[in-house]
């Protein structure tokens, strides 16, 4: 499968600031450029890894208009860091937006006797069945308990109650950021992955695009860790963001069988 992605974005600050930006495609090695100018000046970023593979590019820049742009070309799976065993602990805890000790009690009434890949089938569903999908609905201070309240939200709410709700079954959860050839509305998107059978697979409550054409960007406990965009020092004014993602084929995804990112 060959695949392609591109994300561009406009924004001012007001002063000195440091920037992260997390928009390249995780592993390698891969086709891309990564384009960034303050005022029509080149900006050099230095990148930094995690163990994910996730690829962080810091800048610092002044009081000016910045422009980024960033596009690559993935053919076929791109092989990423080896599972460490400390994954299955970190990623069992609550965390900032998924808070799994406070909706345990319904996880347990809810999905009481399931396990393995009848779990994710389950919680899946029930994530989808029980939320509706309204872009804007939703404040970025949100975590999964508000969206089981409010019963709505985008991408990213899904994704922190079904983490959510897995943690409190004892199943390690965790959020990737991804590039989703196929999602319409198009923009980044947001998927839960969870580890049963002895690997890492992916729970998308939303089926808004085929899991298979999914491209990772950032993996993370949950949406402070897979942001975009972050920034320290002055104010930051978004103008505009543009994201694109195409795959030459988009599979009809059974929802049935488990699916990896690759």
């Amino acid at each position: 499968m060959d695949r392609t992605a591109h994300a561009r974005m406009e924004f001012d600050v007001d002063g000195a600031s440091e920037l992260v930006l997390s928009v390249a495609v995780a592993g390698g090695p891969v086709q891309e450029e990564l384009t960034i100018t303050q005022d029509g000046r080149a900006i050099a970023a230095r990148e930094v890894l995690d163990q994910h593979g996730t690829r962080l590019h810091v800048l610092d820049v002044v009081a000016g208009h910045v422009s980024v742009a960033y596009e690559v070309q993935v053919v076929g799976g791109i092989p990423l860091p080896p599972h460490e065993p400390v994954d299955l602990i970190r990623y069992l805890r609550p965390s900032r937006y998924c808070e799994s000790d406070a909706l345990f009690p319904t996880a347990r009434s809810q999905f009481a006797g399931l396990a393995g890949h009848a779990l994710l089938d389950a919680v899946s569903s029930w994530v989808g069945q029980h939320l509706s999908y309204v872009p804007g609905s939703s404040l970025p201070t949100d975590g999964a308990v508000r969206t089981l309240l409010s019963r709505q939200g985008v991408c990213r709410d899904y994704a922190h109650l079904v983490i959510a709700l897995l943690r409190a079954l004892d199943v390690p959860a965790r959020m990737a950021s991804v590039y989703a050839p196929g999602l319409d509305p198009m923009d980044f998107h947001a998927v839960a992955e969870a580890w049963v059978e002895g690997d890492w697979y992916v729970v998308d409550a939303t089926s808004l695009a085929p899991r298979q054409t999914l491209m990772r960007i950032a993996t993370g406990r949950d949406a402070a860790d897979t942001a975009f965009l972050s920034n320290s020092g002055g104010w930051l004014s978004g103008l505009e963001l543009e994201v694109g993602a195409v795959a030459d084929i988009l599979p009809r995804d059974d929802i049935s069988r488990l699916a990896q990112l690759a």
